[in-house]
């Protein structure tokens, strides 16, 4: 089994929300402070839905809770996360949280969403030439994709112009160095990739964010996407 190399970063973010409640809000952007809500999915009355990388599922517990969603299943690969979930959110209603790669469970799914999302999830940290054809068939006729993304990396560095990943540092629990792998794309990139995967771009918001407190100012791309009908 590879490394889990969320564990360090989910017990830092459970203590972040603990002390904030950031949970109790749908947030896009990546201080969670400014920019549109939960609003951007639409109507999700009756609807299925699924986060992609929902690390313990804080914003897909907040749908469950607030929409009338028929369903809303939080998917992510990291053991620690899913342990997380389960123990913070595990007693509600309409709530799955389902330990899985994105790219391989949705394959195995098709036709059986509604509404698919990622913040700064699984479509930062996946291949998109892989996830985004699987999200595509995952999807219902008319289905929408909805993601936040990184419009520049946090030291500044525009977005790649081509598709490739960004190998950036990180630790394991117990301290030792190790690398993840994550695309920060202009939207020009994004847009082919989605129009190559069968998906057509309805939307984008950017959130400009100067930050405070020594910490970057932040750029933040929302991009919404449709399964049109008829694909």
């Amino acid at each position: 089994m590879p490394p889990d190399l969320w564990e360090r970063y989910g017990a830092r973010r459970a203590d972040a929300d603990a002390a904030s409640g950031v949970h109790g809000a749908f947030h896009w952007d990546w201080y969670e402070r400014c920019g549109p809500g939960s609003e951007l999915l639409g109507a999700l009355d009756g609807r299925t839905v699924v986060e992609l990388g929902a690390g313990a599922g804080r914003q897909a517990a907040h749908l469950a809770v607030t929409r009338a969603v028929a369903e809303v299943t939080a998917l992510d690969s990291s053991p620690s996360m899913h342990g997380r979930g389960h123990k913070a959110y595990g007693a509600i209603p309409r709530l799955r949280i389902v330990r899985a790669d994105a790219t391989a469970y949705l394959r195995k799914h098709p036709n059986t969403f509604d509404v698919a999302y990622s913040v700064f999830g699984a479509v930062d940290f996946s291949d998109p030439c892989q996830l985004l054809p699987a999200i595509a068939t995952s999807l219902r006729a008319a289905g929408t994709l909805v993601f936040s993304t990184l419009g520049r990396y946090r030291n500044g560095q525009e977005p790649e112009s081509e598709v490739r990943a960004a190998r950036l540092p990180t630790a394991l629990a117990d301290g030792t160095p190790a690398t993840m792998e994550r695309w920060v794309l202009s939207l020009q990139v994004w847009e082919r990739l989605l129009a190559g995967a069968g998906l057509e771009v309805v939307g984008v918001q950017t959130v400009h964010d100067a930050g405070r407190d020594q910490h970057p100012p932040m750029v933040t791309h929302i991009v919404r996407a449709v399964r049109p009908p008829g694909r």
